[in-house]
């Protein structure tokens, strides 16, 4: 199973983008969480068989919101996560 660190910057908060995440996350069968960073980034992490299907959908993101860069890490850790979530 692939497991990802990704940070999305641009205007990606205050746009709805953590929820076009959640439900991308649902859609491909994504486990992990979404949450605004303080320097206005989203970070993801992302576990699944479709991580790569997941990240093209995360470029294009929401009507409101414009992806300037995203950067993404491949993890290697132990921690599991049963589902999605958004956190605060």
């Amino acid at each position: 199973m692939k497991k990802h660190e990704i940070y999305i910057s641009g205007r990606v908060q205050g746009v709805g983008y953590r929820y076009f995440v959640y439900y991308q996350a649902q859609s491909y069968d994504i486990k992990g969480y979404v949450k605004n960073l303080m320097d206005e980034r989203v970070k993801v992490i992302a576990i699944g068989e479709n991580t790569k299907k997941f990240i093209e959908e995360l470029r294009k993101g929401p009507m409101m919101s414009h992806v300037s860069d995203i950067q993404i890490n491949e993890l290697i850790s132990t921690k599991e996560y049963e589902e999605f979530t958004v956190e605060y």
